[in-house]
């Protein structure tokens, strides 16, 4: 049988559409690129705004559309939306979050169990979720309350992956030829919580490191209410990646409060100075939400303000998206669509500006890159694009294919969306 494998949304859902790949391969099953290729079509979706919603359903109909094949439709906004779901053309069977773990053993009518008891080294998806990076569950679920998300409802409370199954994901990646794991999760920072061993994330991390030979290491999306300072010590060791993706959503101390963020601007500031005392150039991102029910025009020039004295490698923004069923969807003062737009291009602006003001002080200096594209221009040249560990893209062009690479490059200049370098012999 072959099978097309989709998904949208964040590296969770990325890393489960792996894992039902690998199922299935582990079956004596294709995966395909393409649902006009495929006998069965799963689709992971999303929810965590209006547009990733719209996106999930936009996806289910192209699928339908474009082949024949059953659909089973699985993720968040089917959780939320299972009659919906079960209504959009192709759909043949929808598979809640919580029965999601066992969907390929269900549709095969096999036992889960096979799949421990012979395993099968990690290949890259075909098509668009073509990575080199492998995408590792090792925790779903969350147990905070913010006021404008969906997920805890759509994933239900944490839940730890335990160590064994995070070891044998990793193992069977690298004998795939994965040179970076990106470890992923609903609340990452909250693994071993539920474990009752009094492990956290930091031992999680050091086991990976002591008991495979993964060349690199990033993590996913933290919250920043998880690190005590003791946790930047790991970055002692070298493969993990440079990189802290601490989301904040809002600069203003009045609206994370109206969120229920566990989090202020000074304890944020605290996390991000112990960070970079162990590393001054490590790379901090975010992701910010303006226009949340009750953001003056002062809230949002404090985050303007706070954003430029932390002074991020980049960002994501979102426009608040009132999604049924949170608290905030209910807030009073909620903020017209054109402020919204307004404050997001804004903000992205700064963000751009904030990006390409890190990413200079790397011009002129070598960094390791992990090639993940490479185009061919012509018969004598490629073009490769990659990230180094401080998550900077950094493009080359050279005379053969070095995809799944990492190498020492030299960067030169900027290029588009890029950095240009040369690889050092």
């Amino acid at each position: 049988m072959k099978i097309y494998l989709d998904s949208i949304g964040c590296r969770l859902n990325q890393s489960e559409i792996e894992i039902m790949a690998s199922q299935f391969r582990q079956s004596g099953h294709e995966i395909v690129n393409a649902a006009s290729e495929a006998d069965l079509v799963v689709i992971n979706t999303c929810a965590v705004t209006n547009a990733a919603a719209s996106d999930s359903r936009q996806k289910i109909r192209q699928a339908a559309k474009t082949g024949n094949a059953p659909i089973i439709a699985t993720g968040c906004w089917v959780t939320l939306e299972p009659e919906m779901a079960k209504g959009l053309p192709g759909v043949d069977n929808v598979v809640l979050n919580q029965e999601k773990l066992n969907l390929v053993s269900d549709f095969l009518h096999i036992s889960p169990q096979i799949f421990d008891l012979e395993p099968i080294a990690r290949e890259p998806l075909p098509g668009d979720h073509q990575r080199t990076r492998a995408f590792v569950k090792v925790q779903d679920g969350c147990d905070n309350f913010c006021t404008f998300c969906i997920t805890k409802i759509a994933r239900g409370k944490g839940v730890s992956i335990p160590i064994s199954t995070v070891l044998h994901e990793i193992h069977n990646a690298v004998i795939g030829g994965v040179k970076e794991v990106v470890l992923s999760g609903v609340h990452l920072g909250s693994w071993g919580k539920d474990l009752q061993n009094g492990m956290c994330l930091s031992d999680l991390i050091k086991t990976i490191m002591s008991d495979t030979d993964v060349n690199r290491i990033r993590l996913s999306s933290l919250e920043p209410w998880d690190l005590d300072d003791q946790f930047f010590e790991l970055w002692t060791d070298q493969r993990l990646c440079n990189h802290l993706h601490l989301p904040l959503q809002s600069g203003a101390d009045s609206i994370l409060r109206r969120m229920a963020r566990k989090t202020t601007k000074q304890s944020y500031r605290e996390i991000v100075n112990h960070a970079r005392d162990v590393n001054p150039e490590m790379a901090i991102t975010t992701d910010m939400i303006v226009g949340f029910p009750g953001e003056t025009d002062d809230d949002f020039s404090e985050t303007l303000d706070f954003v430029q004295e932390i002074g991020f490698a980049g960002g994501h923004v979102f426009s608040f998206s009132a999604r049924p069923g949170t608290p905030a969807a209910k807030y009073d003062m909620q903020i017209p669509s054109s402020i919204r737009k307004r404050r997001s291009a804004v903000l992205r602006t700064k963000f751009i500006e904030l990006a390409h003001t890190y990413q200079s002080k790397f011009i002129g200096r070598n960094l390791d890159v992990l090639w993940e594209s490479s185009t061919i221009l012509d018969k004598e040249k490629f073009l490769l694009k990659g990230l180094s560990g401080n998550y900077i893209k950094v493009s080359a062009i050279v005379s053969t294919d070095r995809w799944n690479i990492i190498e020492n490059v030299h960067l030169e200049n900027f290029y588009q969306d890029s950095i240009i370098g040369v690889i050092n012999e």
